[in-house]
């Protein structure tokens, strides 16, 4: 190639790269001058990361096989990959994620009775707005069911898809009741202050040790249930407690180094599971319901949180670093609700060529590992084009009749889901 022709060449993507980081400038440019002053950065920040940390925990800690009918069926890299088990305290940041919904729900409530609403017209707005994304992909999900097998795909695979689908969707129906709970827990803030989320850790202990005590033998099945409310409350209660200006310094370092004090007992002491999540084939789980470790990690997670507000917050006063913070935000219902599809999309296809390095194959090698982490991008970028259509889901809904169509699709998929769950 003569000499002129490859300069030529070579200006094009120096062009583009030029034009993408002028327009991305433009953009953080025209965020930051949209944003108020008042705007709490370091919570959008937080959010941001533990909003994040789902999709990338439910893509590196989920894999697909097939069989021998070429059947998709979901495999996890913990079940050989040791090492995944602390990274799985990482990824794994609900700690944080029900800190900020605290946060955010006991505020939110605060403005609303300062413009004269009430609690029940809060709670209906919030209620909906948490459920427009999750009657959507139930809705969607309901029509692709029908299509998927009728294209010839296997029953097991639309299976397996449908339960990736369920996965994170359970959290909502958490959501939702801690968020009916937000006046309880300001009052409980009130009086106490960050002392209000102490009576839900020793709730959580007792459980523990009536089911993994000596005794545990007699214990009925049904008593890990019992955990479900106060385990996912304590963040949240610590929310609440923060928005309220009854956490602060001294108090985070007392969560951040008595969480780390507890997690290495339980851990070493009384050999808690390491993982995070549940791992196939082990009867004993941490998160299913939570466990005291799970409490003890969001206390380590929730004092870092308010410890590093003030840094995170003078961090996103920059505006290239605000820009993707201010979008994930806008997308958080979408990103939460649709992650798990986006990675189906690009298993089912994949799994008519058989073995593909981190994608379709045991996930039990760093090689594994490896290929999973360059699919990342694809995930990315498909979850993209999906929430250019699935975002419309958010917002209110166009008229009665489509909301009465989506709500009876979601229902459909709600019992399909029922019964292979």
């Amino acid at each position: 190639m003569p000499a002129e022709t490859t300069a030529t060449a070579l200006r094009y993507p120096a062009r583009l790269t030029t034009r993408l980081t002028t327009g991305l400038r433009r953009s953080a440019a025209r965020v930051e001058a949209a944003t108020p002053p008042s705007r709490d950065r370091a919570l959008d920040g937080l959010r941001a990361l533990a909003l994040l940390s789902v999709p990338v925990g439910h893509w590196m800690l989920g894999g697909f096989t097939t069989d021998a009918d070429g059947v998709l069926h979901n495999a996890s890299p913990l079940s050989s990959l040791g090492f995944f088990a602390p990274l799985s305290w990482v990824l794994q940041m609900l700690g944080v994620f029900f800190l900020v919904g605290g946060h955010s729900s006991a505020a939110s409530l605060e403005r609303a009775r300062a413009r004269g609403t009430g609690t029940a017209g809060w709670l209906r707005g919030r209620v909906l707005r948490l459920l427009r994304p999750v009657l959507g992909v139930a809705a969607v999900w309901a029509l692709l069911v029908p299509l998927l097998r009728a294209a010839g795909v296997p029953d097991g695979t639309v299976r397996t898809g449908a339960v990736l689908v369920v996965q994170p969707l359970w959290y909502i129906g958490v959501y939702l009741v801690l968020t009916a709970l937000t006046p309880l827990c300001a009052a409980a803030a009130r009086r106490l202050g960050g002392w209000a989320a102490l009576p839900l850790l020793g709730s959580v202990a007792a459980v523990d040790l009536l089911r993994y005590g000596p005794w545990s033998a007699a214990m009925p099945s049904w008593l890990a249930l019992l955990n479900l409310l106060p385990g996912w409350l304590f963040g949240y209660q610590l929310g609440v407690c923060w928005a309220r200006g009854r956490i602060g310094r001294p108090g985070a370092a007392l969560l951040l180094g008595g969480g780390a004090a507890l997690f290495a007992v339980l851990l070493l002491v009384f050999h808690y599971p390491a993982s995070m999540v549940g791992v196939p084939g082990v009867e004993r789980t941490n998160s299913h319901p939570p466990s005291l470790l799970v409490l003890a990690l969001a206390a380590v997670q929730c004092g870092a949180a308010v410890l590093l507000r003030d840094r995170i917050g003078r961090l996103l006063r920059r505006p290239a670093l605000w820009l993707p913070v201010v979008a994930v935000n806008l997308s958080a219902m979408t990103i939460f609700c649709w992650h798990q599809t986006a990675m189906f999309a690009v298993a089912l296809p994949g799994s008519a060529l058989g073995a593909v390095p981190g994608l379709i194959g045991t996930p039990d090698s760093l090689g594994w590992v490896l290929g999973r982490l360059a699919w990342l991008p694809v995930f990315g970028l498909v979850l993209a084009a999906i929430g250019r259509y699935a975002r419309r889901f958010d917002g209110p809904w166009p008229s009665r009749g489509w909301r009465a169509v989506a709500g009876a699709g979601a229902a459909l998929f709600a019992v399909y889901a029922l019964g292979v769950v």
